[in-house]
């Protein structure tokens, strides 16, 4: 039935990197994007689990498509990702107008399921977690300058309140000559910066025989001519190692960005989160990269009103982002995640306190981003050029190796070149700058 497709993506990098699998293998059956979802004869949503609200946001539009739905009763709807595999026996009693429910370990059989839903007419569900995505693949990348590459699926941490590997099974790494030759590919098709994902990029090869470390894999890329620069995510704290952080000190490619989640400043809601480490040995592991690569930005993630979080406890973290001053935080409230262990503790936090507790950890997070990104103002950054700012005529956008945004003057000719810009203003967000030798206007 080869007509178009639409792929709605909710959620991380690694939900981006599977909806380009599901594009790959659409347009693979003949099948061509369309521009909305009511002119699509295929539509996907591929969801996000990790907190309570996108999976309001889902049932929400699968409200609207159902509508569609009943007046195109030939229209195919799939549900993918995180929430196929957590709640899909929900959402097939709930919206029986669904006709693929695909967990996100299946998302190399989607053309495989999609067949099946078309010779049957019934809900076709696919949601095996221990089967590995096949290699080889076709996709359909995002436009732009950076490709994301997968180096494992799944996650053996089990945090106490994360339901990722239940929805996305126990880790298995990629043999490294897969992702080399992906690599390849995609710089072949000119993409220039490599974004490493996995659930925890540090714990990359323990499933191999014979085992490497994620800083062999960061050298064996850096090796490939054509890449200009290397990004990872996510690290984990307590398997970011002396050898990781010396590669990215000594691999040219590899930038100078560190995404290693906190989430909690005090070593009792550390155990009981199960994060593995405590706080000093967090502070330990940035102290260190600090050591080696003094540009290095520190980004995190945090949560407040975890089971049992006190105030004092709170304040912890509240003291630990002010001794840390991270360049960024994505910030959220804890929420019950079905079938997590942290959703069986006692002691929950009321929703007044979590949200309380976001907001001065937002507004402190926000003022010492301001002010990094202020007192950097003057020094040179290489910025790679991605694209024209839309909102300001004669502008164009980039990111610094530190990846922080850059905005200066500048013409189409310079997207896709690495630059040297002189940030002239700092903002939370980044910087605004004028590239060396030339002249800009100050917002």
């Amino acid at each position: 039935m080869p007509g178009r497709y639409y792929i709605e993506t909710y959620g991380c990098q690694m939900n981006v990197r599977d909806s380009e699998t599901i594009a790959g293998q659409l347009e693979a059956l003949g099948f061509e994007p369309a521009a909305r979802a009511e002119d699509a004869d295929v539509i996907v949503l591929n969801t996000c689990s990790v907190r309570e609200r996108p999976h309001h946001k889902v049932y929400s539009r699968l409200g609207v498509l159902g509508r569609l739905k009943r007046r195109r009763p030939d229209l195919v709807i799939a549900l993918c990702g995180c929430m196929a595999q957590i709640v899909g026996d929900r959402v097939a009693e709930r919206t029986p107008f669904v006709d693929i429910i695909l967990g996100p370990r299946n998302v190399g059989r989607f053309a495989e399921a999609l067949a099946a839903a078309l010779a049957s007419r019934r809900c076709t569900i696919l949601r095996d977690t221990t089967e590995c995505v096949p290699e080889g693949l076709p996709a359909r990348r995002r436009p732009g300058l950076s490709a994301f590459v997968n180096v494992s699926y799944g996650c053996d941490n089990f945090c106490a309140y994360c339901i990722v590997p239940y929805a996305r099974g126990r880790e298995v790494s990629r043999e490294p000559q897969a992702i080399l030759a992906e690599i390849e590919s995609a710089v072949a098709a000119g993409y220039r910066e490599i974004i490493l994902l996995g659930q925890n990029v540090n714990s990359y090869g323990r499933t191999l025989t014979p085992r490497i470390t994620f800083a062999d894999l960061l050298a064996m890329i850096n090796a490939i001519p054509a890449v200009q620069r290397i990004r990872f995510i996510t690290s984990h704290p307590k398997d970011c190692s002396e050898e990781l952080l010396r590669a990215m000190a000594e691999l040219d490619k590899v930038c100078e960005h560190l995404h290693l989640p906190l989430q909690a400043g005090d070593d009792q809601v550390l155990a009981r989160m199960g994060r593995g480490y405590t706080y000093e040995h967090y502070r330990s592991i940035v102290r260190r990269a600090r050591e080696l690569m003094p540009d290095i930005a520190i980004t995190t993630d945090l949560m407040v009103g975890f089971p049992g979080e006190t105030e004092e406890q709170f304040r912890c973290t509240l003291r630990a982002v002010e001794e840390l001053r991270f360049d960024q935080a994505f910030m959220f409230k804890y929420d019950d995640r079905p079938g997590t262990r942290a959703e069986a503790m006692a002691e929950k936090v009321p929703e007044p306190e979590k949200l309380d507790r976001l907001a001065r950890l937002i507004s402190l997070q926000n003022r010492l981003a301001r002010e990094i990104n202020e007192a950097q103002v003057g020094r040179e950054f290489e910025v790679l050029v991605e694209e024209v700012d839309e909102k300001r005529p004669g502008y164009v956008r980039g990111r610094t190796r530190q990846n922080k945004v850059m905005v200066f003057a500048g013409d189409r000719e310079l997207v896709g070149q690495v630059v040297r810009v002189r940030a002239i203003k700092g903002h939370m967000w980044g910087f605004q700058g004028t590239i060396v030798g030339h002249q800009s206007v100050p917002f």
